[in-house]
């Protein structure tokens, strides 16, 4: 028998190569419009060009497989008697309306995410699928929802309406079931061939990280990252002998103040010795939301939106070369609880058995100190409830505070205003008994970047600037008030980011895009300075620990800047599969497939070619191995 376009059009098979030709129309032209729309951030070449177009036509016609499964199916145990009576053509151009609105309403959330995130779907889209009350409603608050649900309903039926006669056409012909299985048979062989062969590696082939996002599918990368939300180390990365690992860890992880506890270097744990009485001062910490250090007038920025916090930076100690750890709030706060580097896939915030790990707040507990996570939303959001419940800290959230209490929210959370408002609150009750530790975790930098009207003079849902500039309003009223409590003099405030507003850059790991302000305020106890030592987020803790002079067991990966040795500096940045070490000036970079990139740094960050440091390379593979298997293992308990 022989096979042919014109003869398969006139059978249910048609329907899904229609389909699939639709699908290869909408993709492409999504494909066209993301590259009109970041055209400044492309290295624009022939090479470049082919494999956009290619690579994203490939994984156009994989993604076609996987979406064009169900509609297969159901043309598979159709009856001929009925596929092929005329009433049945109605439902045949309903079935294709949802489908159409399906891959329509898709290429609108891309041009959305690509908007916020300046990529395709990754771990992130994955996470919002999980949590759709906030996601929903974020978009809806964000953006004109019933409009867009309005203008992709139409669009899908006037694209019916105009595929009405091919549509028909494929009810023309029989296709007999044992044909039908045949077909599927084989269209199922291809979708495990494609399961088992194909993943989002392939269109990774440029040197601009906007070429290599062009030349995928978002559809098809959002199931790639459902995929690989939990990365295994051994298996995906580049690695060593595991005792080496541990070895090279205990070395970098020895200091002066430091002592192992044990002769087992799997076992990290050290008795860190700091002389002079403990300082047994409150500690909050807030965590602000999308907080990039390019914001401050410290760091540059013109535009006058951290008034408060610039005003407050000659009064505190800052610090000036500090990277988060990732590019998610939940990565955020696994690197200031745990000061742990970050594990490839989701954070351990996240994960499954991530009950009672060594974190911060139980330091705190240990000294006697009432530990708290106060946040402005609903705790259960991305597991934040659970993982601190279940390491040491009392979790506080939006649910202690009554309506009337509330001026502003939104799908995340209360106004910042009314989040500190609450911590006054519960420091006012606690310092009563006891020293408090309070993490405080901001949430409105965050698009729809709303907030109380009349506060500043940037209207409320016009910019993340309004945003950033409304929270330095929240926290310069909360230190004010906060000045009146009879606990202030004996409170040291640190104020950092969770991440930075945005990770994308024309290289995979743009550094800058990592870099964050910290303050440490605390007047008369805390000498203004400043701190320009390259350093991670998962230093913050140790750090801060040292300077209370606090003598504690640590099982933490991170350093006290205070105590470190010049030289041993290094960073830890990530996306959800990209591992990043910064050390002298390189940036390493950990992949799947036991890809390892090296590459040297000038003063400003950018790549300026290879590096052939084997050392730091080892380092990197060592760090982040280690901490892996520490995890998996239970080690961090």
């Amino acid at each position: 028998m022989t096979w042919n376009v014109r003869t398969e059009m006139k059978r249910r098979t048609g329907l899904w190569m229609l389909l699939g030709a639709v699908l290869v129309v909408i993709s492409t032209a999504t494909r066209i419009l993301l590259l009109i729309r970041s055209a400044g951030e492309i290295d624009f070449s022939f090479l470049n060009a082919i494999g956009i177009f290619l690579w994203g036509l490939f994984y156009d016609f994989v993604n076609g497989l996987y979406f064009g499964l169900p509609l297969l199916v159901y043309l598979w145990l159709m009856p001929d008697r009925v596929y092929q009576k005329r009433g049945h053509r109605y439902v045949l151009f309903g079935l294709f309306s949802v489908f159409i609105f399906m891959l329509l309403f898709n290429a609108v959330a891309e041009w959305l995410f690509w908007d916020e995130f300046s990529v395709r779907f990754n771990f992130i889209a994955v996470d919002y699928l999980v949590y759709t009350t906030e996601v929903i409603g974020n978009i809806d608050q964000s953006y004109p929802l019933e409009w867009i649900i309005t203008g992709v309903l139409a669009l899908s039926v006037l694209i019916v309406w105009w595929l009405r006669r091919a549509i028909i056409h494929t009810t023309q012909r029989p296709m007999p079931f044992k044909l039908r299985s045949t077909f599927v048979g084989a269209y199922a062989a291809l979708i495990v061939l494609a399961f088992f062969t194909v993943s989002n590696k392939y269109h990774r082939f440029s040197k601009n990280a906007y070429v290599n996002e062009l030349g995928g599918n978002g559809m098809y990368e959002l199931f790639a990252a459902y995929r690989n939300n939990e990365l295994d180390y051994e298996q995906f990365y580049k690695g060593m002998d595991e005792d080496q690992a541990f070895e090279m860890v205990h070395r970098q992880l020895k200091t002066g103040e430091a002592t192992y506890v044990s002769a087992d270097t799997h076992n990290i744990a050290r008795s860190i010795v700091n002389p002079g009485v403990e300082k047994k001062f409150n500690v909050v910490l807030i965590s602000v939301e999308s907080f990039s250090a390019e914001f401050m007038k410290l760091f540059g920025n013109s535009q006058g939106i951290t008034p408060f916090l610039d005003s407050l930076s000659s009064q505190s100690l800052v610090f000036t070369n500090l990277y988060a750890t990732g590019t998610r709030t939940v990565r955020g706060l696994e690197a200031l609880s745990l000061c742990v580097p970050p594990t490839p896939g989701q954070s351990i915030v996240r994960r499954p058995e991530n009950e009672d790990l060594f974190s911060l707040g139980k330091i705190f507990d240990e000294k006697g100190y009432k530990s708290e996570y106060i946040y402005g939303g609903y705790s259960y959001f991305d597991n934040m409830g659970y993982f601190f419940g279940h390491n040491g800290y009392q979790v506080v959230d939006r649910s202690g505070l009554s309506d009337e209490e509330i001026d502003y929210e939104n799908i995340w959370g209360v106004a910042d205003e009314n989040l500190f408002q609450l911590s006054l609150q519960e420091l006012d009750a606690n310092t009563k008994q006891s020293p408090v530790f309070a993490h405080i975790m901001t949430t409105s930098n965050h698009r729809p970047f709303t907030y109380p009207e009349g506060r500043i003079d940037i209207p409320s849902h016009s910019s993340r600037e309004g945003a950033v500039k409304y929270t330095d309003y929240a926290i310069g009223r909360f230190i004010k008030e906060a000045s009146k409590k009879e606990w202030y003099k004996n409170t040291v405030f640190i104020i950092v980011a969770d991440h930075c507003a945005s990770s994308a850059g024309k290289t995979e790991m743009p550094v800058n895009k990592y870099h964050i302000p910290m303050l440490i305020f605390s007047p008369g106890n805390v000498h203004p300075d400043v701190m320009d030592r390259l350093m991670s987020q998962i230093d913050i803790a140790p750090t801060l620990l040292g300077m209370l002079n606090f003598s504690y067991t640590s099982k933490f990966y991170g350093y006290d800047m205070f105590k470190l040795e010049a030289g041993r500096e290094r960073a830890f940045i990530s996306t959800y599969q990209n591992l990043g070490y910064l050390k002298d000036h390189q940036l390493v970079i950990l992949s799947p497939q036991q890809k390892v990139e090296s590459f040297k740094l000038s003063d400003a960050n950018e790549p300026i070619g290879k590096a052939d440091n084997a050392a730091v390379v080892d380092e990197a593979i060592a760090w982040y191995q280690s901490a892996s298997y520490a995890f998996k293992h239970g080690l961090m308990k």
